[in-house]
């Protein structure tokens, strides 16, 4: 019985993780490489294991950073089954063949590039083609709490994970009666208390856990102060004549928002004419999707999902086409524009900062985590100015990061949801800033006389 690491190992992207047992390769998640320069190398590159031995993907949810390199596993000869929840699938299918299309154009970008050099164009990453492919692997649906049988004595179950809607934890157990083990997979963690999603569940006591640290070296804001410091923000912005950015992730951030806002203007606490634009397709696409999962919801959420649409708004517009978006730089005053990518490390949102970071008047609010070497943490750190599309544009506009918003736990939620899990003989932190929230949750675990390590990429570990 062993467990190595593919991704999200040393570094808050891309995680992946295998489990082997019995003769059977258990994959865990096979997300994207985000954010730094090294980024298209790593996903271009080696997966650490060959993926036609892969017999079973067990997908956390449908995040970039977790499903994104599925299309290229297939594509490289993977033949298993992917088990997920109906959610997760859904979703998922949205996000990689938004990714797919972003693939083959930038590989039509780089032919052009190479052939105006007298180069050889290198091959895309993957396209549509492999996208399609990769959601016809998707097998049996998860239900939450309900044991999936895996074959030689190892079952999987997913328990709410409180992170996007269909997220899970997965708890892996391998063995019978007193050889089993039992291994707990956090995936990314929710930060309870908010006004869509339920919290996570509790996790059983494990012999192994694997969990994230996005924020494993902070405390976040409550949700009701960060929903005030959102709607002040607004507020100023549009009280002074700019227009207000929201870089926003597509999934389950980008809703929260919108509910945010549609409740605001309800209330009466901004202008009842409010101009709100969600300039991003995977967004609306996933907007439509939430519709068809009531269960999946905080109590208080279903009732509003029955009585009324949660994310309508009056002065709402959804804006799939790209001369829809172009439409939008023509407004310079009163706007509020929330769009994608929400580290800003592609898509419409960073075309509408191009317009508007060079205004004093206008306001960029950060709702997510950014990760080091994008755009949005550059943002967020204070720069001065920055590069976009070759272009040096001065940074005037005011910055707003309110971290309530996240839907990662902080670093006190992730400790109480390890502390179910009992003392397992080892715990392995992923999926955060090796500086920040990697090595503050490692030490944190440590002070309560647990043994826990933070594995390198491709580490390979036996478990007893």
């Amino acid at each position: 019985m062993q467990i190595s690491f593919h991704g999200a190992a040393g570094q808050v992207t891309g995680s992946c993780h295998l489990f082997e047992h019995a003769g059977r390769r258990i994959l865990i998640d096979c997300g994207l490489f985000q954010g730094s320069h090294e980024a298209d190398d790593e996903n271009a590159g080696d997966f650490g294991f060959d993926p036609s031995d892969i017999d079973v993907l067990l997908l956390t949810h449908a995040h970039l950073d977790h499903c994104g390199r599925i299309p290229l596993l297939v594509k490289r000869g993977f033949r298993g089954e992917i088990i997920s929840t109906a959610a997760t699938r859904e979703l998922a299918r949205v996000v990689m063949l938004d990714s797919a299309h972003i693939q083959e154009e930038d590989a039509k970008h780089q032919a052009r590039y190479q052939r105006q050099r007298g180069r050889k164009a290198l091959p895309g990453l993957y396209g549509i083609p492999d996208a399609l492919r990769a959601m016809d692997a998707f097998g049996r649906v998860a239900r939450l709490d309900d044991p999936i049988d895996l074959g030689r004595d190892i079952r999987a179950t997913f328990i709410e994970a409180g992170h996007i809607l269909g997220s899970a934890s997965v708890v892996v157990e391998a063995g019978t009666g007193r050889d089993t083990r039992r291994i707990v997979f956090s995936g990314d963690l929710g930060n309870g208390g908010r006004s869509v999603l339920p919290d996570p569940a509790t996790p059983p006591e494990a012999d192994y856990v694997v969990i994230e640290s996005t924020y494993g070296d902070r405390a976040h804001r409550s949700f009701e102060a960060s929903r005030t410091e959102l709607i002040e923000a607004i507020r100023k912005i549009h009280d002074r004549g700019g227009n207000t950015i929201i870089p926003s992730f597509a999934l389950e951030r980008t809703q929260e928002i919108l509910f945010v806002l549609s409740e605001a203007v309800r209330k009466k606490e901004l202008p009842e004419n409010l101009a709100v634009f969600l300039d991003s397709p995977m967004a609306i696409s996933a907007t439509e999707i939430f519709g068809r999962y009531p269960d999946a919801f905080q109590s208080q959420f279903r009732k509003t999902l029955a009585a009324r649409d949660p994310f309508g708004l009056e002065g709402l517009q959804f804006t799939r086409g790209a001369d829809e978006s172009k439409a939008i730089n023509r407004i310079t005053s009163g706007a509020v524009i929330v769009a994608g990518s929400g580290m800003c490390t592609g898509g419409r949102a960073v075309h509408h900062l191009q317009r508007n970071l060079w205004r004093e008047e206008c306001g960029v609010i950060f709702v997510g985590y950014a990760a080091e070497g994008t755009l949005a943490r550059r943002l967020v750190d204070g720069t001065q100015s920055v590069k976009i599309y070759g272009q040096t544009v001065a940074v005037k506009a005011e910055i707003f990061t309110i971290n309530g918003f996240s839907a990662h736990a902080d670093q006190a939620e992730l400790l109480a949801w390890h502390s179910h899990t009992g003392r397992p003989k080892r715990t392995f932190v992923v999926h955060g800033d090796p500086d920040r929230g990697m090595t503050h949750l490692q030490k944190a675990i440590e002070a309560a006389g647990l043994a826990v390590s933070c594995p390198k990429m491709h580490e390979s570990i036996h478990l007893d």
